[in-house]
């Protein structure tokens, strides 16, 4: 017995011992002209063989037996490989700097290299996509627009024309969790919905994921859009500028000290309100304007250390006034976002990475309005607000090229005002000042293993534990997530994931649209936690000389508890402003529910090249249930879409001359239309009695049972490219929004028609958007 555990002693210390003597190679890839770090790099090493990846802060990081020497190659698509040959008999660091390659002038070169490939590694429902080719879609109005590229891939629908809002899988608009550097922005929208609130020229790396989620990630149920802003060019001052129909923008980032410390500052505005002002003439003027500013400042302590102070804020204003003769009427509608970072990344030693941040992210919506009418005044202000700080500590582990460990915590203070109203008129005894505010902690911890037990094979994963504390009521939820990959070939591989997440803040939606309206509430005593659980099951192939990745995807989603406004509800959630002394509350109006998405999607993709972009198709069905809608009924929901097709095409035609086009394909959305309209009067009663004839009444079997007509439009662009003196490049951008002029609809609304004949109720359709031309001039420098 004793000879036993002497034996397993002295083996757990030579394996000790032959891990001690092991090396770690590891450094920081970069892109020569930004001088940001690249995420995405392929790293692979030839003897011994072994491959990986750079994160998202450009590192890599591998564990060898020591040799006289290794030879190590980079490469990324769109890139010139690197390759290296450097001593492996101690610990070695080698920071390397990526060239980009000119796809037009040298597509055989790009069709012979390497690239990060889909069907390596566990990764599942997630999409890289280059800030490039969301740049270079036409768009409306030509504002290059980073939501409306998101919803050109499969499971990402819109939730009406020319909206903005994502719709991820079956989820609403407040399901999905945006990032900018860590920090949450509520409403990422501008113009009620119509464009997003992100400046694609501040963006250095966008990342959507749709399931199979990284226990990193967490209080949403539907998707993560993870944003990072760009730390500014640490070697010399570069610009961006843009002037279009409705909006100018730039972008313009630099060195303060010379590879130390760097700036990067990014805004655009609408003219929309300086545009129509000549217009606006005699008693009715109405204004509208949105801006958006976002920076970054960035400080290299030194190799081992960063820290960056990062901040968004975006603001939409709309006003209106009118007078008739001694009567007036103004007032206005606002809303806005704001999130900001205090960030410290950290190279603690050779296998241990760590990210510190401190944010604030706010969200403030307000409409007041001031009447004056015969002598008397009405005053109303109303406001509903969000706002959390939050602390976030993550690391990152390198324990060998088998097993990468991520572990952290978080805590968020939450405050949330639902509504707030103040009301004075001179006609009531008192004046009304409301308010309902509630302040909640919530906590999360997780762990998760990337884990590599043979070369064919890597699991990920992890559990996150979350906690929500609110007014006495504590809600504490494990979050298990596992994904898995299997290569069947070097470029073939099947995956599959499963993940729960819990959302502790809902966003009431009355229009199903995400406009700004859509109010914040949080989970209480009375108002479950909404839960999700999905399922993922894909197939991964990769075309390498074609740099073009194909997937197909099929997906189960179960959420329960999602909130609702009850029927009849909406925004202002009181019934009756004179009686708020009777307890009633916004509660009293959300009810719960459950829902039900499944489908399956395909995408074929193409980053780059003379030719790029991709084709993609999603097959899907979404249903919720509550016990007080629709008589507790299953119901489709309002973005509910049987078939979703987007094709999209980016052609360099030359230096000078580059090409792109889109063409996209929905199901009508389903809405709630009466089976039956009737008049409560007979003909000889309507003819004695005049006014009955307008008096109509309808009747309502289901709701969503009515089907929009299909969606579907082209747009085109082109870009006329000039290289100036210097550094700087000239851009025309011509583009055409709904080419051949497709009447999509945007809402239904019955109108009744009178005649000797009898009488009809018709079904008539309003639509937005024509066909609409835009130019814009870009300058870079």
């Amino acid at each position: 017995m004793a000879f036993k555990k002497t034996f397993v002693l002295l083996f757990f210390l030579s394996s000790f011992t032959t891990y001690g003597q092991q090396v770690v190679i590891k450094g920081q890839v970069t892109e020569e002209l930004s001088k940001q770090p690249l995420q995405g790099v392929k790293v692979s090493l030839s003897t011994p063989k072994k491959e990986g990846v750079t994160d998202k802060a450009g590192f890599y990081s591998f564990t060898i037996d020591p040799a006289d020497s290794v030879e190590i190659s980079f490469s990324l698509i769109g890139f010139t490989s690197v390759t290296k040959k450097v001593p492996a008999t101690e610990d070695f660091s080698l920071d390397v700097v990526l060239s980009t390659e000119d796809y037009y002038l040298d597509e055989v070169v790009l069709e012979g290299q390497k690239q990060k490939k889909i069907s390596e590694g566990a990764e599942i429902s997630s999409i890289d996509l280059p800030v490039e080719q969301i740049k270079s879609i036409p768009t409306l109005f030509g504002e290059k627009d980073v939501l409306k590229a998101l919803q050109l891939m499969p499971g990402v629908q819109t939730g009406s024309e020319g909206m903005a809002g994502l719709y991820v899988r079956g989820g609403g608009p407040g399901e999905n969790l945006f990032l900018v550097d860590h920090a949450m922005v509520y409403n990422p929208y501008h113009l009620f919905g119509f464009f997003s609130s992100f400046n694609g020229d501040a963006l250095q790396n966008v990342n959507l994921i749709k399931g199979g989620f990284p226990a990193r990630y967490g209080s949403r149920l539907s998707s993560v859009i993870n944003m990072e802003l760009k730390s500014g060019n640490p070697e010399r001052i570069t610009g961006e500028a843009g002037i279009g129909l409705i909006a100018s923008r730039f972008t313009l980032e630099g060195p303060i000290v010379k590879d130390k410390l760097t700036f990067m500052i990014s805004g655009r505005r609408t003219y929309l309100d300086v545009l129509t002002r000549p217009f606006m003439t005699g008693d009715f003027r109405a204004g509208y304007y949105f801006y958006d500013l976002a920076g970054k400042i960035s400080y290299k302590v030194d190799p081992k250390n960063t820290i960056y102070l990062s901040g968004y804020n975006g603001n939409d204003r709309f006003s209106i006034s009118t007078q008739f003769e001694d009567n007036q009427s103004k007032g206005n509608l606002g809303w806005r976002n704001q999130a900001y970072t205090l960030g410290w990344d950290r190279i603690i030693n050779k296998r241990v990475f760590s990210q510190t941040a401190l944010t604030y992210s706010g969200y403030n919506f307000n409409i007041r309005s001031e009447d004056n009418w015969g002598g008397e005044t009405f005053f109303l202000n109303f406001n509903s607000l969000v706002s959390e700080i939050s602390v976030k500590q993550q690391f990152e582990y390198f324990h060998s090229d088998k097993h990468k460990l991520f572990a952290g915590i978080s805590l968020t203070h939450h405050t949330l005002n639902p509504e707030a109203l103040v009301f004075q008129g001179s006609y009531i005894n008192s004046d009304l000042d409301f308010s309902s505010r509630t302040r909640a902690l919530e906590t999360a911890i997780f762990i998760e293993d990337e884990f590599r037990p043979f070369r064919a094979l890597t699991i990920n994963g992890g559990i996150r534990l979350s906690s929500f504390y609110v007014n006495g009521e504590h809600y504490i939820n494990p979050e298990p997530r596992l994904t898995a990959g299997y290569q069947l070939k070097p470029d073939l591989s099947i995956k599959a994931g499963y993940a729960e997440m819990n959302q502790f803040a809902h966003q009431l939606t009355s229009g199903g649209i995400g406009m700004p309206i859509d109010l914040w509430v949080p989970a209480t005593e009375n108002v479950m936690p909404a839960r999700s659980r999905q399922v993922t099951l894909g197939m991964a192939k990769d075309f390498m000389p074609l740099n073009t990745t194909f997937s197909i995807e099929g997906y189960y989603k179960k959420t329960d508890r999602m909130a609702g406004y009850r029927e009849g509800a909406s925004f202002i959630l009181f019934d009756d402003p004179y009686n708020l002394e009777d307890g009633r509350s916004w509660e009293d109006n959300v009810t719960q529910g459950q829902g039900w998405s499944y489908g399956i999607e395909f995408l074929l993709h193409k980053k780059a090249g003379r030719f790029s972009g991709w084709a993609g198709y999603t097959l899907s069905w979404t249903q919720l249930q509550f016990d007080d809608v629709n008589w507790g009924r299953k119901f489709y929901a309002r973005y509910d879409r049987r078939h979703d097709i987007s094709l999209v095409g980016l052609f360099k035609a030359s230096e000078k001359i580059h090409l792109s086009s889109t063409w996209v394909y929905g199901t009508g959305n389903a809405i709630t239309m009466p089976n039956a309209a009737f008049q409560p009067f007979t003909p000889s009663e309507q003819s004695s009695r005049p006014t009955a004839s307008y008096t109509s009444y309808y009747y309502y079997e289901d709701r969503n049972q009515f089907r929009m007509a299909p969606y579907h439009r082209l747009d085109l662009s082109i870009q006329f490219i000039k290289k100036l003196k210097g550094r700087k490049v000239r851009t025309w951008d011509l583009s055409v929004y709904n080419l051949y002029n497709r009447q999509n609809p945007y809402f239904y609304f019955l109108e009744n028609t009178y005649s000797n004949t009898g009488n009809q109720t018709v079904l008539k359709q309003v639509s937005l958007f024509p066909i609409i031309p835009s130019i814009t001039y870009n300058l870079k420098f």
